[in-house]
């Protein structure tokens, strides 16, 4: 943990690059074959919701808004693994442990 503190520059960069990568993460997931598609990024912001054109023709708000919520919750589980993934990256590159971020680190929306 000391090397740590005599290495702030390394630190404070490395959080710089994961926030920039974190607007740069997208994840797409669809739900129903493909009725509804729901894209969100790593700031946890819906992107786009596209409803297929067969979707609109069943006419059927409750289905419709079960599959956006599916696909919404797909992509975002989707996201969160890119997030942890990113942040596992970003504390073996300043030297943390494996596992020393834990459920995320704090205010970099992990």
């Amino acid at each position: 943990m000391m090397s740590l503190l005599g290495n702030q520059g390394k630190i404070q960069e490395e959080v710089q690059k994961f926030q920039t990568q974190v607007g740069q993460i997208t994840a797409e997931a669809s739900s129903g074959a493909g009725y509804v598609t729901v894209k969100v990024n790593g700031k946890m912001e819906v992107l786009s919701v596209r409803i297929s054109e067969e979707a609109m023709k069943l006419n059927d708000r409750e289905m419709l808004e079960d599959l956006i919520s599916a696909a919404t919750n797909q992509a975002l589980t989707k996201v969160r693994q890119q997030l942890a993934e990113e942040s596992a990256k970003m504390a073996a590159n300043i030297g943390l442990p494996p596992g020393m971020l834990g459920g995320g680190f704090p205010g970099l929306g992990g």
